[in-house]
């Protein structure tokens, strides 16, 4: 019997539960609003590409915009993985849209959402980040726009999906 060893990633698991950690802190700073703190976590020239953010005072500036809409905006780490100098997670963001944020006044809605950020941490610290989330849910949950589903969606044309019974 031939077996085959992986040698592409040679990361120790110690590095990869201290990646975890810094990102864990990383999240702990944001739910707390502590943007002082991120200076320990975050490389000064931080970006990521998504949310079009070259350096860190740039991501504090994007997070106290998110900080003046939602106040109470909190991030709950549902998942998360690290490989190599990657880590991964899922988050759900919950939050009330108090105030002013991006043009859209405060509508006093509650918003719930999930996102999937990742992160490239380099020396213990954040050096690249990359962000998965729907802008467009987002928006429809404050009231800014109103999805009614594609055109064939509609309750008369939507498909209906056979379901087994538990005694097949």
């Amino acid at each position: 019997m031939t077996t085959i060893e992986d040698t592409s990633n040679t990361t120790d698991l110690t590095t990869l539960e201290k990646n975890k950690a810094t990102v864990r802190k990383l999240m702990k700073a944001v739910n707390n609003q502590d943007l002082e703190a991120l200076d320990g976590l975050v490389e000064s020239d931080y970006v990521n590409q998504q949310m079009q953010i070259r350096n860190i005072e740039e991501f504090k500036a994007v997070l106290r915009e998110q900080f003046r809409g939602f106040p109470d905006v909190h991030r709950t780490i549902e998942d998360i993985v690290a490989e190599g100098d990657k880590v991964w997670l899922r988050v759900k963001i919950t939050a009330t849209h108090t105030g002013d944020y991006r043009g859209v006044a405060a509508t006093g809605r509650n918003i719930v959402m999930p996102a999937v950020p990742a992160y490239r941490i380099v020396n213990g610290k954040l050096t690249e980040g990359w962000s998965v989330w729907n802008p467009l849910d987002l928006f429809k949950q404050l009231g800014v726009i109103e999805y009614k589903g594609f055109p064939d969606e509609s309750s008369d044309n939507r498909p209906t999906i056979a379901r087994r019974s538990s005694n097949e």
